[in-house]
């Protein structure tokens, strides 16, 4: 099985502590950056080959990386010589892939079981097939709903709930067929030209622990769980 894991960014949002490390090195519970225990996850999960995309700080990953073997994988590297978006790296490597493979940030904390995921797309037959997590977002405004200038409905801060992606896919090569190497390729980009064609996305619905480590308050809030998350994400051992 092969993951390619995007860790090319340059983690703005994530500032300061992106200043000097790449985001996916950020340190979790002072003693694994998050590359660490995503890398440790997909050996238990049975893969053996890893394609790192690197770009911002990336000879640091390269460094702290290696081959791989350290976790039983066999690493290999896409440099981004220039931002190519979500997918455009995997568009540039797309000849060196197997036909179905495992897509995903390199910046999230999960215990989402990443095999089933590429089995799901493996069996299901969608062109790509996308993890989703439910999140609760709150308005903290009173939210009116109008019609000609009159208030129809009202409601105080209220709680919406959706369905998003959580960074991790399942992709088929011939996929991404008919894209051109060393364009930019946004993931939503992908999505909606699939819609397009009348060939939409499936979805893996999880339910399970998830953390997007984009924010500054996401970071201080990972650290925080991960005492006594640690053996949910890495196993008791």
């Amino acid at each position: 099985m092969h993951a390619f894991i995007m860790a090319g960014g340059k983690g703005i949002r994530l500032r300061p502590y992106t200043t000097a490390l790449p985001k996916p090195l950020v340190p979790i519970g002072d003693q694994h950056a998050i590359l660490e225990i995503v890398m440790r996850q997909l050996s238990a999960a049975g893969f053996t080959r890893v394609t790192l995309a690197i770009g911002h700080l990336g000879h640091i990953i390269r460094a702290y990386v290696g081959d791989g073997s350290q976790w039983g994988l066999e690493v290999e590297y896409a440099v981004e010589d220039s931002p190519l978006g979500t997918l455009g790296p995997l568009v540039m490597m797309r000849d060196r892939l197997p036909e179905t493979f495992l897509v995903m940030n390199g910046d999230i904390l999960t215990s989402l079981d990443y095999a089933a995921v590429l089995e799901r797309h493996r069996t299901g037959g969608a062109p790509l097939t996308i993890a989703t997590h439910n999140r609760q977002v709150t308005i903290d405004f009173g939210v009116l709903s109008t019609d000609e200038g009159r208030v129809t409905e009202f409601r105080e801060k209220p709680s919406l709930a959706y369905q998003v992606s959580m960074g991790v896919y399942g992709l088929s090569r011939t996929t991404l067929e008919g894209y051109h190497p060393g364009l930019p390729l946004g993931f939503d980009e992908l999505v909606l030209d699939l819609l397009k064609q009348g060939t939409p996305p499936a979805t893996y619905e999880f339910d399970g622990y998830w953390m997007d480590i984009g924010r500054p308050e996401d970071y201080d809030r990972a650290n925080t769980e991960f005492v006594t998350h640690r053996d949910l994400l890495l196993g008791s051992g």
